[in-house]
């Protein structure tokens, strides 16, 4: 297989592990190396990516940075938040949608550049491996795919260090004299942390980690009330002011994380079979989940409410364990964006020391009917003595099972 691959485009961060896995390639399988960086929202990560690459030798025109921001969240956050998607009651998948629309990319750029395989950094013990290739191989079904993690012998950072002092590989200085004491992921759905002191479950995390929150304990004193619009439930406006889709993550980010809203510390199930401990930070994710199903609570029907959160674990389990573009979330999602059309209105919430609380939320299309549902005199538009029929009907089961002894 290493004779017949010339040509291998690796999704490329310019961080240590990418930058060990470029060489590698490049001497194990003697072939050219396309780099693909996504600017998915990381920050500062991105700028240096093109400068590292040259420095190992990528030819210009074999270096991609893409600035994929307004598509994620418009394709694929937005999409997942219509679904009401969390993961093991807590996680709102920030990791996990990311990497079926770098999988898009990669195999885009495969094509391009007519490549004859892909590669990632994914470890072989990590649920990211299975999302890339699992998304490579629904759009390129002969591809082929190079996962280092599963090769090489360089299973340690120190490894990776001496590699990259043996081969002159740049990294960063402060990374090199001891570096953060755990690994973090970084995009603009969320940051995550994990690895290092953080495998230990009891550990608390020093407040120095968190990047995009303040504690709750220093968030401002006073409440402040956000207005958000939606339109077939997606969010087009924050505080009457009409933004693309990743400018509206963004903002939701600000004003959650100066408030504390979305820190998450919780011990999840990965795919591969292993329990992991991970530290997230998800205040524009936490702010959109509470305010949609504020406003689908008014202008969709119980027993669709009903259905949606029934398949939802599903949807997050396909979501988590890479079938992004599989048949069965296509299908699903066709449903639930079908269920959306009448989801348009206005939800205000109020942010206050790491809590969201919805505070009002209004509908043209909203399905709530103050005369029936009033305490005071309805003026005959609902009957009350009609529940006496339906109670005994549902009983009925009950109390023939009752009369037979049965408990």
């Amino acid at each position: 297989m290493k004779g017949n691959i010339k040509k291998v485009v690796l999704a490329y961060s310019g961080g240590l592990d990418t930058s060990v896995i470029l060489k590698w390639l490049q001497d194990k399988y003697r072939c050219e190396v396309v780099t693909f960086t996504a600017d998915i929202g990381q920050g500062e990560e991105v700028s240096p990516a093109k400068r590292k690459a040259l420095k190992l030798g990528i030819k210009p025109q074999n270096i991609f940075i893409e600035d994929l921001r307004e598509e994620f969240v418009r394709d694929f956050v937005f999409p997942m938040f219509r679904a009401n998607a969390v993961y093991e009651g807590e996680y709102l998948l920030g990791t996990s949608i990311a990497r079926p629309l770098i999988s898009k990319h990669l195999i885009e750029i495969a094509r391009k550049t007519k490549a004859d395989a892909i590669s990632h950094g994914a470890t072989g013990k990590g649920n990211d491996q299975v999302r890339f290739e699992l998304g490579a191989y629904a759009l390129m079904p002969d591809v082929r795919i190079i996962a280092p993690w599963r090769e090489w012998d360089l299973l340690s950072r120190e490894k990776l260090l001496r590699y990259a002092e043996r081969h002159r590989i740049p990294v960063d200085f402060a990374k090199k004299k001891g570096g953060a004491p755990y690994s973090m992921d970084a995009n603009l759905l969320h940051v995550s942390y994990e690895g290092g002191i953080l495998e230990d479950p009891s550990f608390e995390p020093e407040e120095s980690m968190w990047r995009i929150t303040v504690s709750p304990e220093k968030a401002p004193a006073r409440p402040e009330h956000v207005e958000l619009e939606y339109r077939s439930g997606d969010i087009v406006a924050v505080n009457r002011k009409k933004l693309s889709a990743a400018k509206v993550l963004a903002e939701l980010n600000r004003l959650g994380g100066r408030h504390g809203i979305g820190r998450l510390d919780m011990v999840e199930n990965r795919y591969v079979g292993m329990k992991s401990r991970g530290c997230y930070e998800t205040p524009g994710g936490t702010i959109m989940l509470k305010a949609h199903r504020a406003i689908e609570s008014i202008t969709l029907d119980r027993e669709v409410l009903a259905l949606k959160d029934d398949l939802m674990p599903r949807y997050a389990r396909m979501i988590y364990n890479g079938y992004w573009f599989s048949p069965e979330r296509r299908l699903l999602q066709s449903l639930i964006d079908a269920s959306q059309a009448p989801v348009n209105g206005t939800v205000r919430v109020k942010l206050y020391k790491g809590t969201v609380l919805v505070s009002g939320r209004a509908s043209k299309d909203s399905l709530f009917d103050p005369s029936i549902a009033t305490f005071e005199d309805d003026k005959g538009a609902y009957n009350q003595a009609d529940a006496a029929g339906f109670i005994r009907l549902n009983a009925l089961r009950m109390r023939i099972a009752a009369r037979r002894g049965r408990k």
